[in-house]
């Protein structure tokens, strides 16, 4: 099954998440793959270090945040590196393969739509995939089994107040 969540709303990654922790508790191996991301003091980083060998994250970004109108050759250069990556992890038979920040990634032209697609469709029925991130294309909304759109009504980001250790990161 390929899941899908995208939307303006905060709570994309947590619910990518969330299943990640579900799928963990009965022993089955998750893979996340987060692009534009590098930031190692998260709290899903972390966990993942205590939740081996099930839980495994692999960042495919700078610590920084990438111009989304505007993105470096790095930026796109890291998330290549992180799609072919997520390619081979096919091989190590992942229950859950958790695509963070891809649909984001596929909208600021990172990576290549039709070359995502044709992976998503290959991927063996016995792997359930999550794919977090605004602006998702349609076409993922096609092809996924599930579709969540995560809408932002107020955040606490509105007020000012800054990402929190162990709450937005």
């Amino acid at each position: 099954m390929i899941y899908l969540f995208t939307g303006e709303g905060g709570g994309k990654t947590i619910a990518a998440l969330g299943l990640a922790l579900r799928a963990v508790g009965h022993r089955r191996r998750v893979i996340i793959v987060q692009f534009m991301k590098g930031r190692k003091d998260t709290g899903e980083y972390k966990a993942a270090k205590q939740l081996a060998p099930y839980l495994q994250i692999y960042q495919f970004g700078r610590e920084g945040p990438v111009n989304l109108r505007h993105p470096s050759a790095g930026d796109k250069a890291l998330a290549t590196k992180g799609f072919e990556f997520a390619k081979k992890t096919l091989k190590r038979k992942p229950k859950l393969l958790i695509l963070d920040e891809i649909n984001l990634a596929l909208a600021i032209h990172l990576l290549n739509l039709k070359e995502v697609i044709s992976f998503l469709i290959k991927i063996p029925k016995s792997m359930d995939v999550v794919l977090t991130g605004r602006r998702a294309s349609q076409r993922l909304y096609r092809i996924a089994d599930g579709v969540s759109v995560v809408k932002k009504v107020k955040h606490v980001y509105d007020r000012g107040i800054l990402a929190r250790k162990g709450i937005e990161f």
